[in-house]
């Protein structure tokens, strides 16, 4: 079974271990989740646990776990009424990804995106689309993404559902379901499959 050290950069490994120590958790590894790449859970008993998706590349897997740690660090520091990716959240989260920011971790040309992104970290690394994209190039496999795909063009997604795109907007895409013919807006980012038409 792998543990969380063989999803992570080399060069992390010490830093990671320190952190686990200072704030033990329950970890988990997870198979690929669409809606999330990680997440930190509290239960009525007291136990806590982190996940990260298995999928991740190192780089993506190493910003997740620091992300969740993050919860847990930020919850025990100011409580749980927090905003749970409110200015408490950020400021740790600043905080224990800022060591591991250096070249000897990250590509030099991600390092510079990761920078730009940690002045203030948005609740999700798809959510700043500059900084999904540096990571994305890092996968094993790369995929189609809608953003790269033409309007008008029809295209399928993980579930097996059908879409045409139709509109781009400031920061999502708006597609039709063909079936349903219900309107869904869509990250730029969204990995598809491009079908004829």
């Amino acid at each position: 079974m792998k543990t969380i050290f063989e999803y992570i950069p080399i060069k992390s490994h010490g830093l990671v271990n320190q952190y686990l120590v200072d704030y033990p958790v329950k970890f988990k590894i997870s198979n690929k989740r669409y809606s999330k790449h990680g997440d930190y859970r509290y239960y009525s008993n007291g136990d806590e646990q982190i996940s990260v998706n298995s999928n991740l590349n190192p780089y993506r897997f190493l910003i997740t776990l620091i992300h969740e740690i993050s919860h847990l660090v930020a919850f025990k520091n100011y409580g749980r009424n927090i905003n749970p990716h409110g200015k408490e959240w950020k400021e740790t989260f600043k905080s224990l990804m800022n060591p591991f920011l250096k070249v000897d971790i990250f590509p030099e040309n991600l390092l510079k995106t990761l920078k730009k992104h940690f002045v203030n970290p948005k609740s999700s690394t798809d959510s700043d689309f500059e900084l999904s994209l540096a990571l994305n190039r890092y996968n094993k496999k790369q995929g189609l993404y809608l953003y790269e795909i033409s309007l008008g063009k029809i295209f399928k997604i993980y579930n097996g559902k059908v879409f045409r795109k139709v509109l781009v907007r400031r920061k999502k895409i708006e597609c039709v379901e063909l079936n349903s013919k219900k309107r869904y807006l869509f990250s730029p980012l969204a990995e598809v499959e491009l079908l004829e038409n």
